[in-house]
């Protein structure tokens, strides 16, 4: 005997399909535990998978547990996304519900949908940590390019639920130039050998363009990483290479190097007298599927 699972596939952060980031949500995963999920995630190979349960908490819409090829992650931004268009696409949550939060290994976090013939998700940015700063020299070697390749400034790990070393160039030929594999994004590792992910990226006109490597997550390069991005704003602002005011919006553009082309949208925000950092995109949905798991 078997069971079927049924799931969606949907590009995260475009709005054209086949590009973005995908991603596959399991509308109702009530009955898969973690081990298969991650066996679930192994199987589909995409950068992420999420899982749908009932919430343990009464101020979250939706529990979501996510996984990469090879770990579960506490908090992930393109699969909040997506998530929650498929739960608002499914009735799980209503179509005008504008605001809700998802339940997530990291906690509650709370989603805000600006409608429009192609309505922009947005989620909120869970507080960010800044750790310890990371050699120059070392970093550029780890990636294929020259000290000269990196701006003046320290490589920095920041992390949102996420750790991530974010890593300043000066020229998109830079970031396209960059490559991490395996032995290097072990030299990488913070000071308690935890695994990260590796973010490099330029500033633009309108925002940034970047990369991001986690070869060590199963993900060889992400197209898209909205939990990186929130701590790229964090790290832009504290050196001068964005704006700090409320209000302000820009784009990451990630993914073009590798044929996914994904703009981020961030927007910052006061909220208590605080700065919030919202990183918002577009859904394209792919593809509908059934899974049949033998019981």
């Amino acid at each position: 005997m078997s069971q079927e699972f049924r799931y969606r596939v949907v590009d995260v952060f475009t709005e054209h399909v086949l590009e973005g980031n995908a991603l596959a949500v399991f509308p109702d995963a009530s009955a898969m535990d973690g081990e298969t999920m991650q066996r679930v995630a192994r199987e589909l190979n995409l950068a992420e998978t999420a899982f749908v349960l009932p919430s343990t908490r009464n101020d979250c819409a939706a529990r979501v547990r996510i996984f990469t090829p090879t770990k579960e992650m506490l908090f992930a931004g393109h699969p909040t996304i997506g998530t929650s268009y498929v739960l608002r696409d499914e009735g799980i949550i209503p179509a005008g519900t504008l605001d809700f939060a998802l339940e997530e290994q990291v906690g509650a976090v709370p989603v805000r949908v600006e409608p429009g013939e192609r309505p922009t998700i947005w989620l909120r940015t869970p507080p960010i940590t800044m750790g310890p700063v990371f050699d120059r020299a070392l970093c550029a070697n780890v990636l294929g390019l020259e000290v000269d390749d990196l701006l003046d400034m320290p490589p920095q790990l920041l992390n949102a639920g996420n750790p991530t070393i974010f890593i300043p160039v000066r020229t998109r030929d830079a970031v396209d130039r960059a490559w991490l594999d395996m032995a290097g994004a072990r030299q990488l590792r913070g000071p308690d050998r935890e695994l990260m992910c590796v973010f490099i990226f330029t500033p633009t006109s309108n925002g940034a363009y970047s990369r991001m490597f986690a070869p060590e997550y199963g993900i060889v390069e992400d197209p898209a990483t909205g939990s990186s991005t929130g701590p790229l704003a964090a790290y832009m602002m504290r050196h001068g290479l964005a704006p700090d005011t409320p209000g302000t919006r820009w784009v990451s553009e990630q993914g073009t190097k590798m044929g996914r082309r994904s703009l981020l949208h961030v927007q910052l925000l006061a909220v208590n007298g605080e700065l919030a950092i919202d990183i918002g995109g577009h859904v394209a949905p792919l593809a509908r599927a059934t899974l049949c798991l033998p019981m």
